[in-house]
């Protein structure tokens, strides 16, 4: 029972000015934030309900392409759906249907909450992602009917390429306007890595067109290199800044700290912004290609280690002793499975580059295994977090079902592992056979046991210029492995399919009335 010197003193802290004014700042902070997630209902949506729709017609371009692996003629009577035109369709779908209009519309929230400013122009927002969504559905046009450049990551056609690079500059537009009309006085390290996305992606973009795909272009060795130096740069310079932005904002909002160490993660930018940029040449290791530029982008790949270990402990050091959070937060989960895999993708690339490592796994699945390590593990899981988080502010409505949630995250978290580990296994099977074993392995190990026959593998390394493995006796072997990406392919579509039905039905009116943070409900509450 309250005494009458307690409730003194509690009318006392009420009628305190210092406590007045926190109360009143708080309501304030909580109205400035409503009108923010109003202001952003109609651009953000758009966004996120048409990457989630490009992303499940890119799985199903991916699915239809991996089962084409092992079982090439599936639907090989159709000439627009070969292997040669579904492949490229998925991968430019997933990086400019999916990636990158994901990316935006959680960057265009993130900069508005960190600039505490409501959302302007919003109608040139939308035009952008109506441009957008365009560009994509012409560029997937161009590329079943047969007008793809033949360039990977570039195979839409130039009427596509415009409308995306017009969508952007925009969105960029839009981006300096809303900074330099910020009310709150502290930069932010998000607002850094999304300015730094919005600068260098039409400056590749532009270039890349330049150089590739005009009458000015490049022939030869140079095509190639500036080719690899554009392919990187997708995932370094336009999906990692956003990935990295909304993980920096959605960790301490989630786990209540702020971050660990604002100069270490300032630090992280700067060096990333430092070296990712020259690491594509190591692609073109052993090709016709000058020794110096090889070996200028060995070493900035080698140099990405700073800015991944700067990232990774201040990542680590803001949520360790808040991990327990990860059984009751949806949003946290996505989240740090994405932060851990970018820690992992990063320091395999970095490994990867050295010739001694590159040259036994280039040009195999291994390389397919690191990229969907980074685009899918690190960057598609971020950004389901950031779904989870932003789309019930928004529309003011949670989601349709937890349980659908969970089945989300564990089919496309054991999905992308079972993935990495199948096309990894598989490309190393790949590697060493084309480079160095006398016999296959699967052969040698039916023959002698498991021991045994790795022990002959290893030891057929020696005659490897003797006695390569035929090219098809190898294909022949990793068919196993291909059928494993199917089984994998097949979870993500699973995921995918539940993120697409909670998403539209929460967009469209469904689900109950949001009352606070979703959180999963835990046995204490049963």
């Amino acid at each position: 029972m309250s005494t009458p010197t307690v409730e003194a003193e509690r009318a006392g802290d009420m009628l305190d000015p210092a406590s007045m004014r926190a109360s009143q700042d708080q309501e304030q902070l909580v109205s400035e934030r409503q009108q923010i997630d109003a202001s952003c209902r109609a651009p953000v949506t758009l966004f996120i309900g048409s990457a989630v729709g490009w992303l499940m017609v890119g799985t199903l371009f991916g699915l239809l392409a991996s089962i084409k692996l092992h079982s090439p003629e599936f639907l090989a009577e159709w000439s627009w759906l070969t292997f040669g035109r579904v492949r490229p369709a998925h991968l430019t779908v997933v990086i400019f249907g999916w990636a990158a209009l994901i990316g935006l519309g959680v960057s265009i929230w993130t900069m508005c909450r960190l600039c505490r400013t409501p959302l302007i122009f919003p109608q040139m927002l939308v035009i952008a992602g109506i441009l957008w969504d365009i560009g994509v559905a012409a560029g997937l046009y161009g590329i079943l009917s047969g007008q793809s450049n033949s360039i990977e990551y570039l195979e839409f056609p130039h009427y596509a390429t415009f409308l995306l690079f017009a969508a952007f500059a925009l969105c960029a537009i839009w981006g300096i306007t809303t900074f330099t009309r910020r009310k709150a006085g502290h930069v932010y390290v998000s607002i850094w890595y999304i300015f730094g996305a919005f600068f260098w992606f039409p400056w590749i973009y532009s270039t890349v067109q330049i150089l590739e795909n005009s009458p000015w272009a490049v022939q030869g060795v140079p095509q190639e290199t500036v080719h690899w130096w554009f392919g990187h740069n997708v995932l370094g310079v336009l999906l990692t800044p956003m990935g990295l932005a909304a993980i920096y904002y959605l960790l301490p909002k989630v786990i209540g700290r702020p971050v660990h160490s604002y100069y270490l993660s300032i630090l992280g930018f700067w060096s990333l912004a430092l070296f990712y940029n020259w690491a594509g040449g190591h692609h073109l290791v052993g090709g016709p290609v000058p020794a110096w530029l090889i070996t200028l982008s060995i070493v900035a790949s080698v140099m990405m280690f700073i800015p991944v270990i700067s990232t990774a402990i201040n990542h680590h050091l803001t949520a360790y002793q808040h991990l327990d959070m990860l059984r009751k937060s949806p949003v946290l989960r996505f989240v740090v499975f994405g932060a851990v895999s970018y820690t992992l993708v990063s320091f395999q690339g970095s490994m990867m580059s050295v010739r001694v490592l590159n040259e036994p796994f280039h040009f195999t699945h291994h390389t397919i295994a690191h990229a969907h390590l980074g685009l899918y593990a690190f960057y598609t899981m971020v950004m389901f977090g950031a779904i989870y988080y932003i789309l019930p502010r928004l529309t003011g409505r949670e989601f349709l079902s937890r349980r659908l949630i969970n089945v989300q995250f564990w089919a496309a978290a054991l999905g992308i592992t079972l993935m990495f580990l199948a096309l990894t296994v598989g490309g190393a099977v790949q590697g060493f056979e084309w480079n160095h074993a006398a016999e296959p392995v699967g052969k040698l190990i039916d023959d002698y046991g498991f021991l045994e026959g790795l022990k002959r593998w290893f030891a057929g390394m020696q005659d490897a210029q003797e006695n390569p493995v035929p090219f098809m006796t190898v294909v022949r072997e990793i068919i196993p492995y291909m059928w494993a990406r199917s089984v994998s392919g097949t979870m993500l579509f699973i995921s995918h399919i539940a993120l697409f039905i909670l998403v539209f039905w929460n967009i469209f009116g469904g689900g109950v009335k949001r009352t606070g943070t979703l959180l999963f409900p835990q046995r204490s509450d049963a």
